[in-house]
């Protein structure tokens, strides 16, 4: 492992002129997620968010620990995750990676105590070298759990941003959903991406009024339509499939595995003539679906593009028809957005979340987590595209700036409580 300490950032000790100055806040961001060269779209939209809050003028400094996973036999992935360094300065965020030992029979109920274990005594030393005005743990278990923990050593004041994972796995099972609740009710407060999953949480137990809607935001300099007449020519050639001119594309960017649908996907692209279907992802399902479009007959028109990276991705979103994702969890919010934010409509499930991005016909159809009803969505949109314009127009209520302010505001709510 290399640690390259000497390229860490030095932290503004105030802002302003004059010895005055007040002193900009430090919030310390617990993830088990974050983009590297190994892995760069694993945790893009918790980068992307700390990343904005960092450039807010707000004044919040940033540092978070990447608690990171890795058998005791490290190999394939695993193998470079291990050498990654132990600090990288990325965009503005003090990014330090703490590993801990995975242990896969007993994994889902250690995994907080060996988060904590690895990422406690750095925190320690962080907090000695800069204090930290509060902590935020991204997801509610197991690191939200192990955030508790930390903060309770460190005795500071602690959020927790709820994703969907949360809600739609580990909250089905009793010793998981209980640690969340234990870790949730020594919160400050809590953050969720959409109205719907607020809900959830407060179904779970959460107090509702102590949590703040923090809805993703969108990189428009990335993600936008992009016309050009040659466009899906050159995307063919770069991603080894054939996508005739005149031949509706269909794009499902999601990991591939069953809470994502692209079997059913797969099942209505048979109703969708001459259609499609690019699979931008990689998953335990990828066997099994190849299997099925093989079994369907349809095995020349999906293609697996495996996992594309955030330069391709929105070539390839502006190039399709339309998104087709039939998920049943809230996971997806981003997807939807980037999609919208290219000018292509999105095919979905009613999740509850999704209506708050899919509003009307122009973001798409809504439709049941069947391949009936999936083609039918696929079909109505084909038969009537709206202009890619009017469909990016859906995203423009999102940004990372506005994410950021709202971020940010709320740590200052968590830190002045402590005081």
């Amino acid at each position: 492992m290399v640690t390259t300490t000497a390229s860490q950032p030095t932290w503004r000790s105030g802002t302003g002129s004059g010895s005055g100055a007040r002193r900009r806040r430090h919030v310390l961001v617990l993830t088990t997620h974050f983009p590297s060269s190994v892995e760069p779209l694993d945790g893009a939209p918790i980068a992307r968010s700390l990343e904005a809050l960092a450039a807010s003028p707000r004044g919040w400094d940033v540092t978070c620990i990447h608690a990171l996973g890795i058998p005791l036999l490290a190999l394939g992935r695993y193998r470079d995750l291990a050498q990654l360094d132990d600090f990288a300065a990325v965009q503005g965020v003090a990014l330090h990676r703490a590993r801990y030992t995975l242990l896969p029979t007993l994994h889902e109920r250690r995994a907080p105590s060996a988060i904590a274990n690895a990422a406690l005594p750095l925190a320690r030393r962080l907090h000695a070298e800069r204090p930290f005005d509060c902590i935020a743990g991204d997801g509610l278990y197991p690191q939200g759990l192990a955030a508790a923990w930390i903060a309770d050593a460190l005795d500071l004041p602690l959020t927790l941003t709820a994703r969907g994972k949360d809600i739609f796995h580990w909250a089905s099972r009793d010793f998981a959903r209980d640690k969340m609740l234990e870790a949730g009710a020594t919160t400050g407060g809590l953050c969720a991406g959409s109205v719907a999953l607020i809900r959830e949480c407060a179904a779970l137990g959460l107090p509702r009024e102590r949590i703040t809607l923090l809805a993703p935001g969108i990189d428009r300099d990335r993600f936008r339509p992009l016309d050009h007449t040659q466009l899906r020519h050159q995307l063919g050639n770069a991603i080894g499939f054939v996508l005739p001119d005149h031949a509706p594309m269909l794009i499902c960017a999601a990991s591939l595995e069953e809470r994502n649908g692209q079997e059913i996907a797969i099942a209505a692209l048979a109703q969708v003539e001459g259609a499609r279907l690019v699979l931008a992802g990689e998953g335990p399902d990828m066997h099994s679906l190849r299997e099925l479009a093989r079994d369907l007959g349809l095995a020349e028109r999906v293609h697996f593009a495996g996992r594309l990276d955030l330069d391709t991705l929105p070539v390839v979103l502006s190039a399709a028809d339309a998104m087709v994702l039939p998920v049943h969890s809230l996971e997806t919010e981003e997807a939807w957005i980037e999609a919208l934010a290219c000018g292509t409509p999105v095919i979905t499930c009613d999740t509850g979340a999704a209506r708050e991005v899919i509003r009307d016909d122009t973001a798409g159809r809504l439709v049941a987590r069947d391949p009936d009803s999936v083609a039918a969505g696929i079909n109505a949109v084909l038969n009537a595209p709206p202009p890619s314009h009017e469909v990016a127009a859906c995203a423009s209520s999102y940004s990372w700036e506005l994410h950021a302010d709202i971020f940010a505001a709320h740590l200052v709510e968590i830190a002045d409580q402590a005081r």
